[in-house]
């Protein structure tokens, strides 16, 4: 079917059931970032394949909300689909409901999945719509015309053994449980993947990416199951989460088991990484105790091992990197070289590293205007060679069996304008400046957002994207609870959490500049003031200077960049050959 056929038999279902608006999420019953193939249910309507937006059907109107980092490549990848990009106004509002109130007459029908819809999301849209009387009904309309639709994945699963985790997940369950009595809860609901395999200490291959694996958990005081398919665990880790206290049960099961949770019980839900469908089934006889999964503050704050583990993975990521910096240096001109090629030339250095498991996430190679696009992908059709002129931005990473890396960094091909010079020179001022600052404890991540931007914003400079994000341990990339952005979180910066660094600078049509590193939150000092924090820059790779305009830089940053430069030096030369080390040292010289 094509894209209109598709549009056409939704509508035609849309009819018989009486159902003004049509949503579908991007999500699935996990309400995970990145999708099985089953859910990629806008890129099989639409042929958008950008990771976030939502699409919503009515009889006269088809169109998919998308923020600026989608904005060219949507409207590249709807083209003669029927659907029509709306412009999000601001990063993960959802602006359709307000759409919807404006648009739809009162007491129509809203239809969607309720499997791919948060809890947070459905009471929202019933809150906001209620003005409207608007009924909310839960329809599939994709299955019945979704031939030949992937199936649930099947990879195996395995256990990540106590050495390489630090915790075991016997002492794991326990610090839940304990948070489980703070609440009052006498169950807990985990849908979530990234916190599922943190719990279990279980990794998996479900998801591109991400090392997850299907599979909902019920926690109780004496109780914990895990529902996954059975084949996916090898009898002896089976074997090792009984031990634990660990039930395994089938992954469909979960529907039932809420069901007939005893009345007078209480659950802790996440209203934000759950899905509504399943938060309808609990009884009403249930007290719903609505916050943030325990887990997601417990991950977050890496053990003593993991950090360990992770210092471990920078060394690779960083050989891998510097190796790749250098072919692009040896070959541009002599072979042609693309934004595909390029990436899986960095995939490949990153393969023959020990551990390596795959990238963390799909590798963000643009070139020229390319660059310009935040979250830009490059395929068959938009794939351009590689010239020996303008700014190539290459934003990418790689899971480890010891740890998860991300890092941007921007390579000056030549015949740079001063222009370019000058927004190089900005966006690392200000990638140092959130590097090397102090702050004292309980600073949240909307402060270091506000820092790190500061010597952008003294030449009116901007960017839309929040600085950083939190990174998992041999898991997501993208991590809560903590987030450096303009948002007034009140998520405090934590000892052991590790975040992203990455503020640029975008003009569009023309080129992209950011530059990224990983810190990892430690003590500073303690006096009468306060607890004093810090950030250790965990990212071991160069930084290209031959743009750097060292009249914009105050003597701290340059301090800063030199001191990086030579541990970046001493920590990979020992894992390079001869040439690779000469070319690493001219790339870390003193500025």
């Amino acid at each position: 079917m094509t894209y209109p056929e598709k549009l056409n038999a939704i509508r035609q279902q849309m009819k018989t059931d009486g159902v003004a608006a049509y949503i579908i999420p991007s999500a699935d019953p996990h309400i995970s970032e990145y999708l099985p193939d089953h859910y990629k249910c806008i890129a099989f309507t639409t042929g958008f394949k950008g990771s976030v937006s939502t699409v919503v059907i009515t009889q006269d109107f088809a169109g998919l909300w998308a923020d600026f980092r989608y904005f060219e490549q949507a409207e590249e990848q709807l083209k003669d689909s029927g659907f029509e990009l709306v412009k999000l106004k601001i990063q993960g509002n959802p602006e359709y409901i307000q759409w919807l109130g404006q648009t739809l007459p009162k007491g129509a029908t809203v239809g969607f999945d309720e499997k791919l819809v948060s809890i947070l999301l459905g009471e929202l849209l019933h809150k906001e719509l209620a003005y409207k009387h608007i009924n909310f009904q839960h329809k599939d309309y994709l299955s019945p015309i979704w031939e030949n639709r992937p199936a649930l994945p099947t990879n195996p699963a395995f256990l990540v053994a106590d050495e390489f985790i630090g915790q075991s997940v016997s002492a794991k369950l326990t610090a839940v449980r304990q948070a489980l009595k703070q609440h009052n809860a006498t169950y807990h609901l985990i849908s979530s993947l990234d916190d599922l395999a943190w719990l279990f200490n279980i990794r998996g291959a479900d998801v591109s990416y991400n090392p997850v694996v299907l599979s909902f958990a019920l926690i109780a005081e004496n109780q914990a199951t895990l529902y996954i398919q059975h084949d996916k665990l090898s009898a002896a880790d089976t074997a090792s989460l009984a031990q634990s206290g660990v039930e395994i049960l089938a992954y469909d099961n979960i529907a039932n088991d809420l069901r007939f949770l005893p009345a007078e019980s209480s659950i802790l839900v996440d209203p934000k990484r759950n899905c509504f469908g399943l938060y309808k089934l609990i009884p009403a006889s249930v007290q719903r105790i609505l916050d943030t999964n325990p887990s997601t503050l417990l991950k977050a704050v890496k053990n003593n091992i993991e950090v360990a583990n992770t210092r471990q993975a920078m060394i690779k990521d960083g050989v891998a990197i510097t190796q790749f910096l250098k072919w692009i240096q040896d070959n541009i001109g002599k072979i042609e070289i693309t934004e595909l090629s390029s990436a899986a030339e960095l995939k490949a250095f990153r393969a023959n590293q020990d551990g390596f498991i795959g990238e963390s996430f799909n590798t963000i190679a643009g070139y020229k205007a390319h660059g310009a696009l935040p979250h830009y992908a490059a395929s068959t059709e938009s794939d351009v060679a590689i010239q020996a002129d303008g700014l190539f931005l290459v934003d990418s990473g790689g899971q480890y069996r010891y740890g998860t890396t991300d890092i941007t960094r921007v390579i000056p091909m030549g015949n740079n304008t001063e222009e370019e010079k000058i927004d190089y020179t900005l966006v690392l001022k200000a990638m140092i400046e959130g590097c090397k600052t102090r702050f004292p404890k309980g600073t949240c991540g909307y402060q270091i957002d506000a820092i790190t931007r500061r010597p952008m914003w003294d030449y009116a400079l901007n960017y839309g994207h929040g600085t950083g994000h939190g990174v998992g341990y041999f898991l997501n990339v993208h991590e809560g609870p903590q987030v450096f952005n303009a948002t007034a979180t009140p998520i405090p910066v934590e000892l052991g959490m590790i975040t992203s660094i990455e503020p640029g600078i975008y003009r569009s049509g023309k080129y992209g500049i950011r530059i990224e590193n990983l810190v990892l939150t430690i003590a500073d000092q303690t006096n009468e003031f306060n607890e004093f924090y810090a950030f250790e820059t965990l990212t071991l790779a160069p930084i290209d200077t031959t743009l750097v305009k060292k009249e914009l830089l105050e003597k701290a940053h340059i301090d800063w960049l030199n001191t990086y430069h030579a541990n970046v030096y001493a920590k990979l030369s020992p894992f390079l050959n001869e040439e690779e080390k000469v070319f690493l040292g001219k790339m870390t010289s003193e500025i």
